[in-house]
């Protein structure tokens, strides 16, 4: 749906196009019919100078949301008061009244087409009294052949308006979906997003025995680096961390921000070759040193274990944070795993 503030700016092209081209079989079964001054006025107002008094009005309104939703109804005022000044002529008469019913719909304003129908049905009824309420249904060759720009170049333009807004639409969703999936702060997997990935890892493991290893991480004694240093470092060594991640581990592995200073990793290797890489991992980022903080060192204690027996996610998570706490009570700096 378009924003209020767009609406006028948007609909003005194509109400131009569309109250234009709609005017053309009017004027034909007019020309026809040998009508009058008047019906040749309207018709022309109609089509070609009401579209840009909408324009006008909607945007010196206060609220061109809700003016450019009356100018809409207008419009289906107008269309209903030419049909019976073309004598219900068929074809131009459905096409009129369909597409300008349509364009409600395709507004995005809510029911507005529900809401512009009483207008259109009572312009259209006292029109018809004004023309005596004459019936003359069929089209000749001259007026279908005038219908077809109107039933073609808008209903195009329309379609492809949609569809601009259809991609925009499916972007942002792309876009929102990527934010949601990563951690603002660091670019790592947000804590939703390892843990469905931390699912379906933990199936493979169970399905078809592929070799898995959960690894938690947090920073020593964080609190006191934000004390000293300041937030902004602490989340210099986050991002620090989080760049420690990606080049010290292998592409295959998930690693996610749980929130605060805590890590965690999943990748695909036994336990052996788990705990050699995450002792990479420690050794990387003792020796890591941030040039805007020279005086600052971190450490981290890491605890892994492998995928439990019979158990699911919430399992394995709590027998690496024990693995964690054991690294931590015994001196930090230090990796520990869970007892088998």
């Amino acid at each position: 749906m378009p924003r209020p503030r767009s609406l006028p700016r948007m609909t003005y092209r194509f109400r131009v196009l569309g109250m234009g081209l709609a005017a053309l079989p009017v004027m034909v079964v007019l020309h026809d019919l040998q009508a009058g001054w008047g019906a040749w006025a309207w018709t022309i107002a109609s089509g070609f100078v009401w579209p840009h008094l909408a324009y006008w009005l909607a945007r010196r309104s206060a609220d061109g949301y809700a003016a450019e939703a009356r100018n809409f109804m207008v419009d289906s005022a107008l269309a209903g008061s030419l049909v019976p000044m073309m004598h219900f002529n068929l074809l131009p008469s459905a096409v009129l009244l369909t597409v300008v019913s349509a364009d409600k719909v395709n507004s995005g304003v809510p029911r507005l087409w529900l809401h512009a129908l009483p207008g259109m049905v009572l312009a259209l009824v006292v029109s018809g009294f004004v023309h005596d309420w004459v019936v003359d249904l069929p089209s000749r060759t001259a007026v279908i052949a005038a219908c077809l720009p109107l039933m073609t170049i808008h209903t195009l333009a329309v379609s492809a308006n949609l569809h601009r807004l259809i991609h925009r639409v499916h972007t942002q969703n792309r876009q929102l979906e990527a934010l949601t999936q990563r951690d603002e702060l660091t670019g790592l997997d947000s804590r939703g997003h390892w843990k469905a990935q931390a699912e379906r890892l933990l199936e493979r493991h169970r399905h078809h025995d592929e070799p898995a290893t959960l690894v938690l991480l947090d920073v020593d004694h964080f609190k006191a680096i934000n004390d000293r240093f300041g937030h902004a470092a602490g989340d210099d060594v986050l991002r620090a961390l989080a760049g420690l991640l990606h080049t010290q581990l292998p592409p295959s592995r998930v690693a996610g921000r749980l929130g605060g200073d805590e890590f965690a990793v999943l990748l695909p290797m036994d336990l052996a070759a788990a705990t050699r890489t995450a002792e990479t991992l420690r050794q990387a980022a003792a020796a890591c040193r941030l040039p805007a903080y020279p005086d600052l060192r971190f450490t981290l204690s890491l605890g892994l274990a492998g995928p439990p027996k019979g158990g699911g996610l919430r399992a394995w998570t709590e027998a690496a944070d024990q693995a964690l706490y054991r690294a931590k009570r015994t001196g930090r700096n230090q990796l520990a795993s869970a007892t088998p």
